[in-house]
Order: C-alpha cells, then structure tokens, then sequence
C-alpha cells in the first residue's frame, strides 16, 4: 500500500507535467494572453520544481518524510483549485508556482519513503523500479487527457483532475505511511535557496519578457546584470558554507560535470520543444485540441516504452556510447521537426516525434546513473537530486529562450510557423552540439570523497577569513 501511495503521488506530478501543454491554446484563447504568458504558465511552475527539489528532499529527511509527503500533496491539491479557479492569468501564475512548491517537496518525500521501506537493496531498486515505471504513465497520460478535458470542459478541468487524487493520497496517507527521518540530515541551506531561485528566476523574467520590451530596455538589461550577480553570490556561498546544497566539489569530477552539462541541454531541447509541439497542431496545422493532445503522443508514449531499456543498455554498452546515440537521435528528430509545415501529412510528422521521444529516454536514466557513479556511494541520493535539478534548470531555459525564438523571428515579419521552424531546429543543433561533447568527454572518472565535517567547516572558515 505504501509503494502505491508513493507512486500516486509521483504520477499526479508528471501527469500535470504534460497535461498542461495540450491546454496551453485552450488557455492562450480564453486568457487571452501572448505567448510569454504561456512561458509564465509552464516556467513558474518548473522554476520553483528546480529550485526547491533539493530542499525538499533535505526537508523530508530533516523533519519527517510522511510529514513533507502529505505536506506537499496538500499544498497541491490546494494550489490546483486555486489555479482551475483563476479568473486571471496572474492568478493563475500564483497556483502553478505553489504547485511547484508542492511538487517540489512531494516528489523527493515520496521516494526517501520508498527507500526507508525497503531498506534491502534488492527490494529497494525493484520498488524504485515500480514507482518510476507506473509514475512514468503520468507522461504518456498528460497529452490524451489534456485533450479530452479541454474539448470537454476548457482549461480549468485539467487542473481539477488532481483534486480527487489529492483527497486519495492525503487519506491513504495519514493510515498507511509510516514517519521516518534522519537524525543526522544537514540544515538547509536557505541563503543558497534563496540566491538560487532569484537568480534563476530574474534571468528566466530577462528571455521571455526580452520580446517585447526590447532586449536593450532598462528592465531586461537590469535582470540580466541581477541574474549574474544572484548566481555568483550563489557560487560564492556554496563555496564556503559548511553545509551546502549544491556541493560544488562533485564537479570536481568530469564525468559528474559533464553528465549534468549534458542534463541541463536535454531539459532545454525536450521541455523547450514540448511547449510547441501542441501549438504546432493547433496553430500551424489547425487541428482540434483533443486531436492536437492525440497527435503529441508518440513523443510521450516513446519515452514510457525505451526508458525501462536505457539503463540497461547503458550497462551493456556503457555511458557514453547510449547517451550520445540518444543525444543524435533526438536532435535529428527535433531538426526534422523544423522542417514539417502546415500541409505535412502527420503520417509524415508521428515518426518525427517518435524519434525524439526515443532519443531523449535513450540520455536521461544514463545521464543519472554516470552522475550518481562519479561521487562516492553515500553521495548517490544527493547526485540523483542534483542531476534532476538540472534537467528543470534546462526546462525553464528551454522554454524561455525557444519562446525568444519564436518572437524574434515573428517581430521580424514570420509567422508562427516559421517562428517554430526556427525553434525546433535550434533545439536539435542544441542537442547534436552536445552529443558530440558527450560522445568526447562521457568517460568515466575517481569517484569524489566527501571531506569529514570537520574539515569543511575548518576550510570554509578560512576561505571567508581570507576573503
């Protein structure tokens, strides 16, 4: 019972994931709103996911995972009405981004539950096995039921859909779940929190209002120069606290930099292109949003049907060899997306999202798995989190720079469809850019020792009494 809830609750995570991008012409006709608001709709919620994933898994350990479990259903549950009852688009911007909060502590409590349960490693992985295969159906789902509440109902349904299976998991969970925690978690580390989420945050504000208010505007040129100085005095911090989120040792390691360098493209490319792929059927091709929500799901449903098998292979045949096959695979894909118009049959056009879908299930459990090889066993947890914390920081890159695309070329005097021609095919340049940085620098490296406690305090206190 217990992995059931553990997998319920990751599953209304990754189903709002993807059910979001059929409804996103459905919300830009009623809301009526540009593009850009349709960048806020889908980066507020990912930006918070990124920023806070960490935190969240240090909160489930420090104060209780059933406690941050249930905590993080509630807040979504409750942030999912709010979102399905905005009568604005700013409203609406406030529920997804107490969503991400939500999901934020919701994902990561749900599996330190899993493994606290299954504490034989054999029974561990079988159960992680479990919750990333059924959660995993939340992917493919999105799209179809996107399309069917829309068409149904408009928008709003596609938010009320997680009420009722937040209700199931509060109630399942406060009988079945068991508190469990760990007495020697570290404290969290809110400057890096903070620094993190509005660095990342006013640069992210920089690429999607850049369009419209003039790249050279006072306010884009100002959260740029606000970004940078945020993230730096994020390195700096993390440099010498004695407790950090982001250990910045790990990337030390080349294979632990260049598998999570490598994450933050797929996060780009996949979530970038993703956000287009229904307007393309809406906009370009004039399909229906239920037949648009039908039509994106190859992508999806490649992604659920490979992903079990990419591990493997990457056990087989290595890292390097698997990730950069998906890396090719997936940016020809998305290349030949930028070449589909208006009048391509999609008997031309499924195969194209196919190719991606396989590509990118092909990178990103090998991305994770050479990551969580390159530090030592006891950091394999925090090197997961971190590699999934990446994949976001490109998603909410992803989306707001293709976005940019989009608009430079439409202020140029394109259409839409142009605009997302251009898009597709920087996304898959993107991605064939990387498969050769993977294919030359995947290999792998020493494992990173964690320092004693001790001597990172005693060399985080001398490196601020020399600065």
């Amino acid at each position: 019972m217990l992995l059931a809830v553990a997998c319920l609750g990751q599953f209304m995570v990754l189903l709002d994931s993807t059910i979001v991008g059929a409804a996103l012409p459905d919300m830009q006709e009623r809301l009526h709103t540009r593009l850009s608001g349709l960048q806020w709709i889908v980066d507020s919620y990912v930006l918070l996911v990124a920023m806070l994933l960490l935190s969240g898994g240090v909160f489930a350990d420090r104060f209780g995972r059933k406690r941050v479990f249930l905590a993080g259903v509630a807040v979504f549950t409750a942030a999912s009405v709010l979102c399905s009852a905005a009568p604005t688009l700013g409203w609406l911007i406030a529920g997804r981004v107490l969503q991400g909060v939500g999901a934020a502590a919701l994902s990561p409590a749900s599996l330190a539950l899993l493994a606290a349960a299954y504490p034989v490693p054999q029974e561990r992985v079988r159960a992680i096995g479990l919750w990333a295969g059924f959660s995993g159906i939340g992917l493919a789902a999105g799209p179809l039921a996107g399309g069917i509440l829309v068409d149904a109902f408009s928008w709003p349904a596609i938010f009320l859909v997680n009420v009722p299976i937040g209700a199931i998991l509060l109630l399942a969970g406060l009988r079945v779940l068991a508190e469990s925690r760990n007495p020697d978690a570290p404290a969290i580390d809110v400057p890096g929190t903070v620094l993190s989420v509005l660095g990342v945050g006013v640069l992210t504000y920089g690429l999607i209002e850049g369009g419209s208010r003039g790249w050279t505007s006072p306010p884009i040129l100002g959260s740029f120069a606000a970004g940078v100085v945020l993230l730096a005095a994020f390195v700096a911090f993390e440099a010498r606290t004695a407790t950090p989120m982001l250990p910045l040792r790990l990337f030390r390691q080349r294979l632990f930099t260049v598998a999570n360098t490598a994450m933050v493209v797929v996060g780009f490319a996949l979530m970038g292109s993703a956000f287009f792929f229904s307007q393309f059927f809406v906009y370009v091709q004039g399909a229906s949003i239920l037949r648009a929500g039908l039509q994106t799901l190859p992508s999806s449903l490649a992604m659920v049907v490979v992903s079990p098998f990419a591990g493997r292979l990457a056990a087989r045949y290595g890292f390097r060899i698997v990730v950069t096959a998906g890396l090719v695979l997936a940016g020809l894909g998305l290349l030949t997306m930028g070449f589909a118009h208006a009048d391509t049959a999609y008997a031309n056009v499924w195969w194209r999202l196919a190719v991606v879908g396989v590509g990118f299930a092909l990178t990103m459990s090998p991305l994770t798995g050479a990551a969580i090889q390159a530090v030592g066993p006891r950091e394999g947890g925090l090197a997961s989190g971190i590699s999934s914390t990446t994949r976001q920081i490109g998603a909410v890159l992803g989306v707001a720079v293709l976005g940019a695309v989009v608009r430079a070329r439409e202020s140029g005097g394109a259409s839409f469809g142009a605009g997302l021609d251009s898009a597709f095919l920087t996304a898959g340049a993107v991605t064939l850019v990387s498969a050769v940085f993977t294919g030359l620098w995947l290999v792998r490296s020493e494992p990173a020792r964690p320092r004693p406690p001790r001597q990172e305090a005693a060399e985080s206190s001398a490196a601020t009494s020399s600065s």
